[in-house]
């Protein structure tokens, strides 16, 4: 292996171990936060209150309904779940990824669904602080 190569793999492990601990935090709040002013809340959505450590799953599911569904035309919602999809795949914010099944609770709008996915990254975000 050559020193470039070493290079490549000490910065790429760098950048990601960056990104796991911040786990886009303030990339989903701020689109979430958008969506939400923009979401006027009567469609149903699948799940909103998700079994512990299975958030991440049911934001990517969740997301992906609501593009089927074209429940909005938003790219910020394309944003979402892409970045949910990496979090989990790559198992990023480990305290929602212990599970890549949904497991919920209940169901509700889209705007609860929305306001679940705030307040899941505001809690991460106080608590690096």
């Amino acid at each position: 292996m050559n020193a470039s190569m070493l290079s490549y793999i000490l910065l790429s492990c760098v950048l990601l171990s960056v990104q796991a601990q911040n786990c886009q935090v303030s990339e989903i709040i701020r689109n979430t936060r958008s969506l939400l002013n923009k979401t006027q809340g009567c469609c149903p959505c699948r799940e909103t209150a998700a079994i512990p450590g299975h958030e991440l799953a049911c934001f990517v599911e969740g997301t992906e309904h609501m593009l089927e569904h074209n429940m909005t035309s938003n790219t910020k919602l394309l944003l979402l779940n892409q970045s949910f999809q990496m979090q989990r795949d790559r198992n990023l914010c480990e305290s929602l990824t212990r599970g890549k099944k949904c497991e919920y609770k209940t169901k509700g709008t889209v705007r609860t669904f929305l306001e679940k996915i705030l307040k899941t990254y505001q809690e991460i975000h106080k608590s690096r602080i």
